[in-house]
């Protein structure tokens, strides 16, 4: 009877071997015993206990909901504030507004009592000649505080070359005396308020006879003041 080969588990072991696989199964065995409930088994990371995770989240969210709270706060501390500014700056424009002119008044006010006590004293005394300086005084206090002070200043066209820009004629007479528009007559007196003109004069001006284009433009120019 022919003799059966060996099969490969029947070989033998040798005793270093077996030492080794027994030591590498307890090795296993402590690994799987180490690994504990919070553990990731797949790749050893550490993950939180539920409960843990949801402490965590309840305590952040009671730390959102306090500082959503003091920003509502002072948000509405801003709005207040804006509004109350707001509230001030339309009553500071408003008043300005309506006392815009306190400094001009003051100046024209005792101009105002000059005129009382010179009608007093005109009605008292009926002393016209003083009555008529004592206006014309005050007159020329009034016009030198509003061109001091107000920077309204009135300028004299008698004599002057026409200006539309400066000059209203309200009158025409031709003559053989000038050459050019001559105001003749100033008949409302113009001013300037700084640079500007602030009321053009009325006048009359002069029309030379001679003809020409000279006499057509000065009409022409006479007609736009107009």
């Amino acid at each position: 009877m022919p003799k059966r080969k060996p099969k490969e588990a029947d070989k033998k072991v040798s005793a270093p071997e077996m030492d080794k696989q027994a030591i590498d199964m307890e090795e296993n065995q402590e690994a799987e015993t180490a690994v504990t409930p919070g553990s990731d088994i797949s790749n050893g990371d550490h993950v939180e206990e539920p409960d843990n995770i949801v402490r965590e989240l309840q305590e952040h969210s009671g730390e959102l909901t306090e500082e959503n709270s003091y920003l509502k706060d002072q948000l509405l501390r801003k709005t207040a504030d804006f509004e109350n500014f707001r509230k001030r700056m339309l009553r500071e424009k408003g008043d300005g507004i309506r006392y815009a002119n306190s400094a001009l008044l003051l100046d024209i006010v005792p101009i105002i009592d000059d005129f009382e006590r010179a009608i007093q004293a005109a009605a008292e005394t009926e002393d016209f000649h003083s009555f008529h300086k004592g206006v014309a005084m005050i007159e020329k206090q009034l016009v030198s505080i509003l061109e001091r002070n107000w920077s309204l200043k009135r300028f004299i066209s008698l004599g002057e070359e026409f200006d539309p820009e400066k000059h209203q004629a309200i009158a025409l007479e031709e003559t053989d005396k000038y050459e050019t528009a001559v105001i003749m007559e100033d008949y409302q007196k113009g001013y300037y308020l700084q640079d500007r003109i602030l009321r053009p004069a009325k006048v009359k001006v002069a029309k030379p006879i001679s003809p020409g284009e000279s006499s057509d433009k000065i009409e022409s120019e006479i007609k736009r003041s107009e």
